[in-house]
């Protein structure tokens, strides 16, 4: 049965590593783009040594950003090398790196290099900070980004001091946005019929999720603080405990505060003038939260979560990434999947939420070793076996 896929006859060429770069082009790659994944002979992936776990070698980081891609191995510090990579950017559509800024023009694989080859070509750089500004030659981790960004300073309590988030997410958010920028330039590559370059930094994407504390500070000109599991500009919005666990209630306007006081049995605290409106209520958080969370520790999770579902307020219990797997929610969505890899033999992955209804992502090939598909990408560019082998013996590929 042959699958339609979104991006079925786009070809993206991967120079990037480690989070970021590769998986924006996994997420192009399961929606149908041939993705070939370029690294060092060997493998230079930092990612692929990242653990454990590893499964038979393989590594867990690794498998998480690189399934639907094929393997390339070459050497760009030789000129045939880069003259490998010239050739297929000549019959490639988006062409993706992370390298540090200025490194892929001392390579000579710079935009201007490879536009004056295929002008169609869309030509995604991710960096730390951008390719101008005093940062531009700063190396960027998302670690640091987080900190720099302001997201550290608003993450934690005021005990915990500056936390970051328990995944890479400035390199997750990049990684969409150069997603989200490759579609659109493919786009309107449709209308111009030329490519265009994309210059994305993790600092700039991090700092755009600030979202709504950023725009309270610019407004007000008051620092946010650090409000742990609280939310800064609603209230009742947070983590409470039941009397065998944790779970969140986010109430989201004064109907719902209404409906929660109702299921606590005090609805005096609704007709408190303190409490009456959201505004009200951020004013007194200090007296409320407390109140609230002596009548929710009373009586179990499932108590309250039937409780609020059957009354429209949102709920959620905090679950474990254990709990995940049996949740019928997203077995139903397919949020897991298994998949056979040649070295690992059968791994189990996390889905895409890209639920499209005629061209659904397509889970093509396992995450590669180094190279698996050197010789096949070669042999399609025209190279004979007998130059294959020479590559191989100069250290090339």
């Amino acid at each position: 049965m042959i699958v339609l896929t979104a991006l079925k006859g786009t070809r993206v060429l991967d120079l990037s590593r480690v989070l970021a770069g590769p998986y924006c082009s996994m997420i192009l790659g399961d929606l149908g783009a041939e993705v070939i994944k370029v690294e060092a002979p060997g493998g230079s992936d930092d990612t692929r040594k990242w653990g454990p776990p590893f499964q038979d070698g393989v590594s867990a980081y690794y498998l998480c950003a690189n399934r639907s891609k094929k393997s390339l191995t070459v050497n760009l510090k030789t000129e045939k090398g880069r003259e490998i990579i010239k050739k297929l950017a000549a019959e490639s559509d988006v062409v993706l790196h992370n390298f540090k800024t200025g490194t892929m023009e001392r390579l000579g694989l710079d935009y201007e290099v490879l536009n004056e080859i295929n002008p169609k070509i869309v030509y995604c750089s991710i960096t730390g900070f951008g390719e101008n500004g005093p940062y531009k030659n700063l190396p960027g981790y998302d670690f640091i980004i987080q900190a720099m960004s302001g997201l550290m300073s608003i993450t934690g309590d005021e005990k915990s001091g500056p936390q970051k988030l328990g995944v890479a997410i400035t390199d997750i958010l990049t990684g969409l946005y150069a997603c989200i920028g490759i579609e659109a330039a493919l786009l309107e590559r449709h209308q111009s019929g030329r490519g265009q370059k994309m210059d994305l930094s993790l600092y700039d994407a991090a700092v755009s999720s600030l979202v709504n504390i950023g725009s309270n500070y610019l407004m007000s000109g008051a620092l946010p603080k650090r409000l742990g599991n609280q939310h800064a500009n609603i209230v009742p919005y947070q983590t409470f405990c039941s009397s065998n666990g944790e779970m969140v209630i986010a109430v989201g306007n004064d109907k719902q505060f209404a409906a929660l006081c109702e299921i606590i049995e005090r609805t005096d605290l609704s007709l408190d003038e303190r409490f009456r409106t959201n505004p009200d209520r951020v004013a007194n958080r200090s007296t409320l939260i407390p109140l609230l969370q002596k009548e929710l520790l009373k009586k179990p999770t499932l108590y309250w979560k039937d409780s609020c579902q059957q009354s429209g307020i949102p709920f959620g219990a905090i679950q474990t990434v254990e709990d995940l797997i049996e949740d019928e929610q997203l077995k139903e969505r397919k949020m897991f999947i298994t998949t056979d890899h040649p070295k690992a033999g059968k791994i189990k992955m996390i889905g895409s939420p890209l639920k499209l209804g005629r061209t659904p992502p397509s889970f093509t090939a396992p995450p590669p070793d180094p190279g698996d598909h050197t010789e096949e990408i070669l042999r399609g560019l025209g190279y004979s076996k007998e130059e294959i082998s020479h590559l191989q013996q100069m250290n090339t590929i």
